[in-house]
């Protein structure tokens, strides 16, 4: 690659510049390609780095990738279906079930990130809209009331400015950007440094599922990953440094119950120190920050990169929309306000998952690995435990979408997806049909009848489409229509219903039917139209 031919070539003014070109900044820049919003993504590394950093993915995460046209089989995962905790002291304490689907995908899968970044890049590329540039650092950034002004340096340090009219920054927990904009990271850092190992040529070898060895005097993480990976993360005792723990012949010894050193392969191995941190806003002005740069999220639970992945999920549609005048640009402040709610209580529930991992001492760890095993003797305490109800959900209490009126809407969280059978006889996953606009969906009703024609072409003008779901067996009008095959939504939703989907899938509105011109003309008055 010839950097100095792409810097030559750097466009004067884009409509989004993107910092940072990871799995969060490429996904980002993917889902503004399918809404064709000029984009240019920049990273100061030349190549992805190839070696293992985030490795667990859940099925919010997939439907992201889905969305921003990942096919399903774009880079490879193994499905973890049980996720186990255990004390040397009082055994097994604790479980998860992980197995089966959700809203079309795993609930949990691992994965090798170079392979996630490469499939995302390369989707990114498919559209003629995004261009990226590699070996441009950002050293500093302006803005006016029409956007931003980003000053670039090159390898040969040669300085460049670039116009664009958002700016989102997607460079790490480092990030440049957030430093830029003030805006300081709050939270903590954990005490201890953590000493990860990924190995390879485990093919036969490599455990099914995710292990939580909870012992106080070394806890270890160990899970596997594809390509005949695996991985362990492995406490470090008060006084042993990096240069110890990295010897090849201690790695040896810390993997000997596992593994002969005979037959050791050791791809990576490196310390880090955790942090369970967050931005006091995401956004400042035409700025804005997604994953890391937004917010740290302790490896507990596996939510680091997803979180990163629901921010550019959120943001880019309401980009894409203001850019292109369907929204006024208030719309983006619900972006702040929507995101970082959530993101703190995963970081929040990463914290108790942590102080469960890591108890400080003997006493400490048989009283509550002790604890929550007897509680798995209580059923309500162990669906709770066991069937991933302690994770909070992906439901905002305040932000772009209207208050349910009805006792069993959901306004301001995820739409549900299943398998569908399209009109055509096929099968698909629901979120294909409800493209990247505003979807009204209808539960059992034609969602094109509820409205006049006036009032469809209004919908159609503001980027609104239509899908009717009706039962298995049925065949719909001439607007789009699928089968529920699966029962997900008519045997659980209010029938003869319309929903309002936002282009992030979250229900923006639901109600009747007959209220339908009505919810329509609200969720309208939300964008500012």
């Amino acid at each position: 690659m010839n950097n100095k031919n792409e810097t030559r070539s750097l466009p004067e003014q884009v409509d989004v510049l993107v910092v940072g070109n990871g799995p969060v900044g490429a996904t980002m820049a993917a889902l503004l390609g399918r809404s064709g919003v000029r984009t240019l993504v920049v990273d100061k590394s030349r190549d992805i780095l190839l070696m293992p950093r985030a490795i667990a993915l859940d099925n919010e995460a997939l439907r992201i990738l889905q969305q921003a046209g990942l096919d399903e089989d774009a880079f490879d995962k193994v499905v973890i279906p049980e996720v186990k905790m255990h004390c040397p002291l009082v055994g097994e304490f604790g479980r998860a079930n992980t197995s089966g689907n959700l809203d079309g995908h795993p609930k949990l899968v691992t994965f090798y990130q170079p392979d996630l970044e490469r499939a995302m890049r390369a989707q990114a590329r498919c559209f003629p809209c995004i261009e990226t540039r590699s070996g441009l650092e950002l050293t500093g950034l302006a803005q006016d009331d029409d956007g931003v002004v980003a000053t670039l340096r090159d390898g040969e340090g040669r300085e460049l400015t670039l116009r664009a009219r958002y700016l989102v920054g997607a460079d790490g927990a480092s990030s440049k950007v957030r430093s830029l904009i003030g805006q300081d990271f709050q939270g903590r850092s954990y005490a201890e440094d953590w000493l990860i190992v990924d190995a390879n040529g485990r093919q036969r070898s490599a455990i099914d599922h995710v292990e939580f060895i909870c012992d106080h005097r070394r806890p270890t993480p160990h899970m596997p990953a594809p390509g005949g990976r695996e991985r362990w993360e492995f406490m470090m005792r008060k006084g042993e440094t990096r240069a110890q723990m990295e010897d090849p012949a201690r790695i040896a010894q810390l993997l000997s119950p596992w593994i002969a050193p005979e037959s050791l392969s050791i791809e990576r191995k490196a310390v880090y120190r955790f942090h369970a941190r967050c931005c006091q806003r995401f956004q400042e002005g035409r700025v804005f920050l997604v994953g890391d740069a937004a917010h740290i999220t302790p490896p507990f639970v596996g939510q680091g990169l997803v979180a990163g992945l629901r921010d550019a999920a959120n943001l880019a549609w309401k980009l894409a929309w203001v850019l292109q005048g369907r929204a006024t640009p208030e719309v983006l402040d619900s972006y702040d306000q929507e995101r970082r709610p959530h993101a703190r209580e995963m970081i929040a529930l990463a914290k108790l998952m942590g102080s469960l991992v890591m108890p400080s001492n003997a006493l400490l760890a048989l009283m509550v690995h002790g604890s929550m095993r007897l509680m798995r003797f209580i059923p309500p305490a162990r669906r709770h435990l066991e069937e991933l109800e302690i994770k909070p959900k992906n439901r905002f209490r305040h932000g772009l979408f209207k208050r349910p009126r009805i006792r069993r809407g959901a306004s301001g969280g995820l739409f549900p997806q299943a398998l569908v059978r399209d009109a055509q006889n096929r099968i698909r996953l629901s979120d294909d049909l409800l493209g990247d606009g505003l979807a009204l969906v209808g539960l059992g009703v034609d969602p094109r009848s509820t409205l006049d024609a006036a009032a469809q072409r209004r919908w159609e003008a503001s980027g609104g489409t239509f899908l009717h779901l009706g039962l298995r067996g049925q065949q719909g009008p001439d607007t789009p229509f699928a089968e529920d095959i699966c029962d997900r939504f008519l045997p659980t939703m209010p029938r003869r219903s319309v929903a309002v989907v936002r282009p992030d899938r979250i229900l923006m509105h639901q109600g009747p039917a007959e209220r339908a011109p009505q919810l329509v003309n609200e969720c309208l008055a939300l964008l500012g139209n």
